[in-house]
């Protein structure tokens, strides 16, 4: 057993995106090479409805996965075909934008949003894959509990307790509760790239005290440990996949592997021809 070690902390960054959704933003065009092959995190945590109702308008992607995660809120979705559902607390939504999707995710007034959207970047020879999405609701998540900690498994498997069995890059992600003062240690593949991102609560990783709304990336080895402090229960999610080495071309809502393919995509957003496939609903 090797314990991976600190790699990398990055540190959310206040941000405005869609029509006006306030977040944290926190893996971006910055980090693309470390946490390969996850693109983006954006973070949302607020009790005002100001801050997030106005949503994601109909919007545009091409070459990527999306994972929205609520561990408190609502959300719905839909696309330009007419495919649409709702998301709750506890559940996600993953779609594959492929070839290319329009859709838009608009989240709903309540008492607290809190959860994350995760970027997946696509392999490239699956960019052009044909679009997919469905709805990861509560009775596909699978739940391992222990004295100290629930591990909520949304892709992968953790102690033969199985999630969704992710449809490109075979990504493991949970969502992880951990009590007050408690440690716990969790397997990885050494072949992967792992993170945490602490969602709320502070942690003590490698020796360090971690502030909340932070990712941490870790080194080589095939566990992770994770101490919560002694007067607050924290919660975490982990993600984990093989990074894919592959060039990047990020514009926007699209990523692709060359300027050129990029380019060629927004001429077609222009034409009219961007969409090649209708997208199949899934869940």
């Amino acid at each position: 057993m090797t314990m991976r070690q600190i790699k990398k902390l990055t540190t959310g960054q206040q941000a405005i995106d869609g029509a006006g959704v306030h977040l944290t933003r926190v893996l971006g065009h910055d980090t693309v090479i470390d946490y390969d092959p996850f693109l983006m995190l954006d973070s949302f945590d607020s009790h005002n409805p100001t801050d997030y109702i106005k949503g994601f308008p109909f919007h545009p992607h091409r070459g990527i996965e999306t994972i929205s995660y609520l561990v408190q809120g609502e959300m719905t979705h839909q696309d330009s075909l007419g495919n649409k559902g709702t998301i709750r607390s506890g559940e996600s939504q993953w779609m594959t934008a492929g070839s290319g999707i329009m859709h838009q995710e608009m989240p709903q007034a309540g008492k607290h949003m809190l959860g994350v959207q995760l970027w997946l970047n696509l392999p490239q020879k699956e960019k052009m894959t044909e679009p997919t999405y469905f709805d990861i609701t509560g009775h596909m998540i699978g739940i391992k509990k222990t004295d100290t900690a629930t591990i909520h498994v949304l892709a992968g498997e953790y102690d033969g307790v199985k999630g969704v069995e992710p449809p490109h890059i075979k990504a493991t992600i949970y969502d992880v509760e951990l009590q007050a003062g408690k440690t716990i240690t969790l397997p990885t593949k050494p072949e992967d790239n792992v993170f945490v991102f602490l969602i709320t609560g502070n942690a003590i990783i490698d020796g360090s005290n971690i502030s909340e709304k932070t990712a941490v990336l870790f080194g080589k080895g095939d566990t992770v440990s994770i101490t919560a402090e002694e007067n607050k229960s924290l919660r975490f999610i982990l993600c984990a996949a093989k990074p894919l080495n592959e060039p990047v071309a990020w514009g926007g809502p699209i990523v692709m592997n060359t300027r050129e393919e990029l380019n060629e995509s927004f001429n077609e957003l222009d034409k009219g021809t961007f969409i090649k496939h209708n997208a199949a609903h899934l869940g």
